[in-house]
């Protein structure tokens, strides 16, 4: 195989860290010339080689430190940023004629895809000599192709990824419950044990609301009701990803965000952002072109992140689970795969409207190889979901969160006349809030629960008792019969949940933006786009509801 490819051929498997140290000395020999590798040529179609004849030469005058027809290859299929590079490399006139070549031909093969025709090639080459060297398990793939059939199927491809999702939101909500409330009453008595000692030692009120009610109460509050959907939603999302199955989820999508005018791959850094935006804004550097990754950073958080699940879920079992029952328990987990459709949705219609206005562009293509399906690995899904993911984001979550739950306490504890600050600023916010039929006291708890998603369900309950204090829930009753009181409907409860899914992103995404793009103009228009839509939508749903007399 080595004399048949040129180059080294080196054992190795990845998953279990065989030859890799052999690997890693061959790459070394290799960048050193020593041996220096004379890769098998790859014959493309006749226009291709047509191409690359009238290139090659004006390349090789210029450049003699590397392959010419590989250089050439790629000013063919477009690379734009290696042939930027390369300007600085190459004579003005031989670049004018390189350019003359290219967009001419470009003009007279738009029925063609020149990347697909040249990876098509490659690797049709690349079977033949795997038929020659390697042995396989014909029952394995034939196995694959089968299931492949039904998985990526243009029918049932996407159905499937939904009743996929669905099921596991519901195992995520049905699982969760038992062990959240077992938590909080754990981390709840303990609050008592440490309202007797702070009255033992004689603190004052105000230090014992600040540090308990708001400080300590918040930090329970996120632990019960975050560290339960976490500890199954990530080891079954990280499942899915060690099986094979993310890569089919963006095959399926692919051609809806081409339509769109996106990358294919944008579709992989939105599944990332199903468990953190900010994870999902740093693998958006996976798309090389500039214009579509900023198209995919600022459109990323329109999936709900880890953060949001807990109010989804939450408002999403409280008015749709039978009082006192769960004979309903899958509606809340159709709701919010329905949430996510409308996330998706609306990410596609952005893209396509940005790629069309401050974003024009062509959407580049890419070759996207789906992978083997394989065990899982136990050892990997472990470490991965629950180490890297689960405590990553409870740590980060629970950080913002005790301050801005001490923050919260103070205003709603400080009086100017009869109302407490945060009760003045609800009601000058309540006006608005209405036309989007929501309330000014949901509109603050979205506001202070920008360091962090996971608190705005807490800050709201905070906002909505008079005692100025987070309230211990013994059930989803309790719940239910504080937000009932408060005057909430269906209609509520729904723009809620769409104000959640769409509204700006929190500040660690928002700093992880900065720090990407290098921009406060992109920023900006990351966090005002998002605010723009969840506005639009809740006005449009409230408009809707009240002219059908459903609000």
């Amino acid at each position: 195989m080595e004399k048949e490819l040129g180059i080294p051929v080196i054992l190795c498997a990845a998953r279990s860290e065989q030859g890799i140290s052999e690997l890693k000395e061959a790459v070394y020999k290799v960048t050193t010339g020593k041996p220096k590798p004379s890769p098998k040529t790859v014959i493309y179609d006749d226009y291709i080689e047509e191409k690359i004849k009238f290139i090659e030469p004006l390349v090789k005058k210029n450049i003699t430190s590397t392959n010419s027809r590989w250089l050439s290859l790629r000013i063919i299929d477009g690379d734009k940023k290696l042939l930027d590079s390369l300007s600085n490399s190459i004579d003005n006139s031989s670049l004018e004629e390189i350019l003359d070549i290219v967009n001419e031909s470009n003009s007279h093969d738009k029925t063609r895809n020149i990347r697909d025709d040249i990876s098509k090639e490659i690797y049709k080459q690349a079977e033949e000599i795997r038929d020659k060297y390697v042995t396989e398990d014909k029952t394995k793939i034939n196995r694959d192709r089968i299931i492949d059939n039904y998985i990526t199927s243009k029918i049932f491809g996407i159905p499937l990824m939904l009743l996929i999702l669905a099921i596991v939101f519901w195992i995520t909500i049905t699982g969760a419950n038992v062990p959240s409330d077992m938590i909080a009453n754990v981390l709840f008595d303990f609050e008592d044990k440490l309202t007797l000692w702070f009255n033992t030692m004689n603190a004052p009120n105000w230090l014992h609301g600040i540090l308990i009610l708001g400080l300590y109460r918040t930090l329970a509050w996120v632990v019960s009701v975050m560290l339960p959907p976490m500890a199954i939603f990530f080891p079954i999302f990280t499942i899915l990803e060690d099986l094979g199955y993310l890569p089919r989820v963006a095959f399926n999508l692919d051609h809806l965000f081409k339509k769109a005018c996106a990358h294919g791959k944008q579709c992989l850094t939105m599944c990332m952002g199903f468990g953190c935006n900010a994870a999902g804004i740093i693998s958006c550097r996976i798309i090389e072109s500039p214009r579509e990754r900023l198209i995919a950073i600022l459109t990323n958080n329109f999936v709900p992140c880890n953060g949001r699940f807990p109010t989804l879920i939450t408002i999403a079992t409280i008015f749709l689970v039978a009082k006192g029952g769960n004979e309903f328990s899958f509606l809340p987990a159709l709701s919010i795969t329905g949430l996510v459709i409308v996330g998706i949705s609306i990410t596609l219609l952005v893209s396509y409207v940005l790629s069309k206005t401050i974003l024009k562009g062509v959407p580049s293509t890419f070759t996207l190889e789906l992978p083997p399906y394989r065990v899982p690995k136990i050892g990997r899904v472990l470490y991965t979901s629950i180490i890297d993911r689960t405590i990553f984001v409870l740590w980060r979550a629970a950080v913002v969160a005790a301050p801005a739950g001490a923050i919260t306490w103070v205003l709603a504890n400080i009086y100017i006349g009869d109302l407490s600050i945060i009760g003045h600023v609800s009601a000058f916010l309540n006006p608005f809030a209405n036309l989007l039929g929501l309330d000014g006291f949901i509109l603050i708890a979205f506001i202070l629960g920008l360091p962090a998603n996971e608190i705005v369900l807490p800050i709201l309950m905070m906002c909505y008792l008079s005692t100025g204090s987070m309230v211990e829930f013994d059930s989803i009753d309790s719940l239910r019969q504080i937000l009932l009181s408060h005057g909430w409907t269906y209609l509520t409860a729904l723009n809620t949940m769409l104000f959640s899914l769409l509204h700006w992103p929190c500040a660690t995404t928002l700093l992880t933006i900065k720090k990407e793009t290098g921009s406060l103009k992109w920023t900006a228009i990351a966090a005002l786009l998002p605010t723009f839509i969840a506005i639009l939508v809740c006005f449009m749903t409230s408009t809707i509801f009240r002219f059908l007399g459903l609000a």
